[in-house]
């Protein structure tokens, strides 16, 4: 990967497609400013994995940011509620953590235009996924026309760009892209409900596609599942 001359912002969760996005942000020659947010989340272990991927991505800084998202709720990620394990549907399930993106999106605008980034790197993906309304090309879309009325410098012309790299692809795309870019996709963490030992549960949805991705493009898939 190459150092290139100007910065990009990329939300690093800890899990493979933010990892992936991230390192595509080093390949188009930004030099990578990350953050991760520590909302309270059930499964805090991908903040480790933020670190780790940070560091080996380069990262000029690593900001994990609190926000403390379960003083709202209303997700099986924030509170009391019990993480679905049986597949993926075809509804909004309830591990969706109600505005998440757009929470993190308009914090990584705020750190990029006081850094003087233009560029925002983020891991949704619209084709193997949850159904979460905001992995969705429209939402992306949307981001970008308000940053461009919302921020000083949108007003002044110089024009934010959300960049979504695994926006198209399906999970065993992400795997094979993963491959390509010489990551290992051990460091990362998807689970939604970490099982004791620190090890995937295998059963909820982020388990589910995870396997699915590996298993479709025929690689070995590093991830230790309880079941």
């Amino acid at each position: 990967m190459t150092r290139g001359n100007t910065l990009a912002v990329a939300l690093i969760s800890g899990g493979l497609d933010s990892m992936v996005s991230a390192a595509r942000a080093r390949e188009d020659g930004h030099r990578l400013l990350a953050l991760s947010i520590d909302y309270n989340q059930r499964h805090q272990i991908e903040l480790a994995a933020a670190r780790r991927i940070a560091a080996m991505l380069g990262a000029e800084r690593h900001v994990v940011l609190p926000l403390d998202l379960s003083a709202f709720g209303g997700s099986a990620l924030t509170a009391d509620i019990a993480v679905p394990k049986d597949g993926v549907g075809d509804g909004i399930p309830v591990t969706y953590v109600p505005a998440r993106n757009t929470i993190f999106l308009s914090l990584a605008l705020g750190w990029a235009e006081a850094a003087g980034a233009r560029d925002l790197y983020i891991g949704v993906n619209a084709l193997d996924y949850s159904g979460y309304p905001d992995c969705r090309p429209e939402f992306i879309a949307a981001f970008e026309d308000m940053a461009e009325v919302a921020t000083k410098a949108g007003v002044q012309g110089e024009r934010f760009r959300v960049r979504a790299p695994l926006q198209h692809m399906t999970k065993a795309d992400i795997v094979r892209e993963a491959a390509r870019l010489g990551l290992d996709a051990g460091m990362s963490w998807s689970c939604y409900d970490p099982a004791p030992g620190g090890v995937h549960c295998g059963q909820c949805d982020s388990c589910r596609l995870r396997a699915k991705g590996f298993a479709e493009a025929g690689l070995p898939d590093p991830t230790v599942y309880a079941i």
